[in-house]
């Protein structure tokens, strides 16, 4: 196949990743749906996916990873500057001469008997101010395939991008899917991004927290922009009025179902509607003519955690993914040809072929020991289009983005933060984001349930060093002459038996609602040592069972005594961060210190 474009820049880096990787042949991926229609039949007739039930679920698939290749791997991932300093404390680093002696050796013919495909990608619209383009080579249909979806793949990248050398280059080798020698390193000086060993969505679809977060951060840095690991939804007031949040949550704290809100009956009675932008990563901009925030949501698609998405938590997700979707790890249901996962419905499968290929019985699962008897693996996956997604924001292509009223983090703690909280300013706010802290998931390998900080749900995906960082929000704060207000809420609080008081999923709006009417001073707040906290009576429980006003001033109270013993664990987590932490954030954290008394 001829090459899809003249730039020089691409073309001399395409000759020299194939001198090394030695694949038969090169395929230009074109982005049209001939092409796609027909790696799909190559893929199913070499068993890498396979077909599923066409009238149940159009244009769907199943694939199975590697049984040691199923999550992101964080111990793996590194950032590679010249100094080691500029990778922070928080990151791996390695010297990137180092590093490109270690990762050739694993590349050097690791192609050979393959095909090397080459994927010209955008992420953002292409056009528009906020698109940055890249360029993905790859030895996996199934990188291919789930690309085409998470990303705007085409010849019109290349159109776009011309004879300019301002892409991101990205090599893919399956290699040998050897977990002692996977790497998923970032060269963020250079702008590239290396993968090898790993043919796991998250480790291997570079367009997606490689580019879109830890490269996207260190140039926002650099040209004065943010990349957050954020979602972006709409609120569509009953009078047409539409208001957008952002907010970031570490994984297993309802982001996706937040992105995705279906509001309360007793809401959606009154008209209200909920949008949805983006339910992972937000790219931030100042817009120069109204002065506030405006974000988009670089990706075309949803990478979801299926185990538990089902039709009461989570109603949209499920239907985006019933048509031109590929499922990861979920259990094949051999009498229909469909797919099943645990948390789906009452209904498993009898004749089922468990996430590793194995024949599976649901009588054999354990809750406790999910990692061994679950039929889908607990991070198993979904890559579904945005376009397909019930309540898609019309605003989901939009060149400019949406304007942003409220930024919104958030955690899973059984007692420290309330409902909700806004900070006192920008500089209260982005320390606020720093301090974040929440329970461990299948998301990410290693131990579950312990609290761990994850400063604006960012820890895994800052690009640069994590103090610096900080300080490029505080500078932020600084550039934005209409900056959106900054929340913290905690939908996970529990009583003494350790059950959730609050309801959450759909009746999480009422907390947005609040947010939004503090954006506008449309209400009032106390004044508390954490924060501004809402007056009780201000939350709306209209039509819900067994919550009270006394329900909420419970939500709302602040513990002071955790709070306390919090602030030792801050200073720890600070200190691991080292010498870039500002000054500033010391003094919100001694001004805190100093309101809880």
């Amino acid at each position: 196949m001829a090459n899809l474009t003249n730039n020089k820049f691409v073309l001399s880096w395409i000759d020299e990743m194939a001198a090394m990787t030695q694949p038969d042949k090169i395929v230009w991926i074109d982005g049209s749906e001939e092409q796609a229609e027909a790696l799909r039949a190559e893929a199913c007739s070499t068993g890498e996916i396979i077909k599923l039930n066409q009238e149940l679920l159009p244009n769907c698939y199943l694939h199975r990873t590697a049984i040691n290749d199923v999550a992101r791997v964080e111990d793996r991932t590194f950032i590679c500057t010249t100094k080691k300093e500029d990778a922070g404390n928080i990151n791996n680093w390695m010297a990137p001469a180092e590093m490109k002696e270690k990762l050739f050796k694993l590349y050097r013919g690791s192609m050979k008997g393959r095909t090397m495909y080459v994927i010209p990608y955008s992420m953002g619209v292409v056009g528009s101010d906020f698109a940055k383009y890249g360029i993905e080579l790859t030895d996996s249909i199934y990188v291919v395939l789930n690309m085409l979806i998470m990303t705007r793949v085409g010849t019109n990248v290349l159109e776009a991008l011309g004879d300019s050398a301002d892409y991101i280059k990205g090599l893919h080798a399956r290699a040998d899917i050897d977990a002692e020698n996977r790497y998923i390193t970032h060269f963020p000086e250079t702008n590239e991004i290396m993968s090898v060993n790993s043919g796991y969505g998250g480790n291997v679809l570079l367009g997606k927290k490689c580019f879109a977060l830890r490269i996207a951060s260190y140039l926002g840095r650099k040209e004065g922009w943010m990349a957050e690991h954020m979602l972006i939804l709409g609120v569509k007031y009953p009078n047409g009025e539409k208001k957008y949040i952002t907010a970031a949550f570490p994984s297993a704290c309802g982001k996706t179902n937040l992105a995705m809100l279906i509001p309360p009956k007793a809401l959606k009675a009154e008209g209200y509607e909920v949008e949805c932008v983006g339910d992972d990563i937000a790219w931030l901009r100042v817009n120069k003519e109204d002065g506030k925030l405006y974000a988009v949501n670089p990706e075309n698609g949803f990478f979801g955690v299926a185990p538990g998405t089902n039709e009461k938590s989570n109603p949209n997700a499920l239907h985006t993914c019933l048509r031109d979707t590929i499922f990861t790890n979920v259990v094949h249901d051999l009498d229909n040809n469909t797919v099943w996962w645990e948390g789906l419905n009452d209904n498993p499968p009898a004749n089922a072929i468990d996430w590793r290929g194995n024949p599976w019985d649901i009588s054999k699962y354990d809750k406790a020991n999910k990692a061994a008897t679950a039929g889908a693996h607990p991070n198993s996956r979904f890559t579904a289009l945005a376009a397909n997604c019930p309540c898609i924001s019309p605003e989901f292509n939009s060149l400019k983005g949406v304007p942003v009223s409220a930024i919104v983090f958030g955690g899973r703690r059984a007692k420290t933060a309330p409902l909700v909280y806004q900070s006192f300013n920008w500089q209260h706010g982005s320390f606020v984001g720093s301090i974040m802290a929440s329970e461990t998931t299948a998301a990410a390998a290693g131990a579950v349930g312990v609290v761990r900080r994850d400063p604006m749900a960012m820890r895994p995906f800052v690009g640069y060093n994590m103090g610096d960082y900080w300080q490029h929000w505080l500078d932020m704060g600084k550039k934005i002459p209409n900056a959106p207000k900054i929340f913290h809420v905690n939908w996970f609080r529990t009583d003494d038996e350790g059950h959730f008081i609050w309801p959450g999923f759909g009746d999480n709006l009422r907390v947005l609602l609040w947010i939004l009417a503090r954006c506008e001073d449309k209400v009032d707040a106390v004044e508390t040592a954490i924060g501004y906290v809402p007056k009780a009576e201000d939350i709306n429980i209209e039509g819900l069972e067994d919550i009270t006003i006394d329900t909420i001033r419970d939500l709302l109270s602040v513990d002071v005594a955790s709070w306390k013993a919090d602030i030792e664990n801050i200073k720890a987590f600070y200190a691991q961060v080292g010498e870039a932490v500002p000054a500033t954030m010391y003094e919100e954290l001694a001004a805190l210190e100093a309101r809880l008394g």
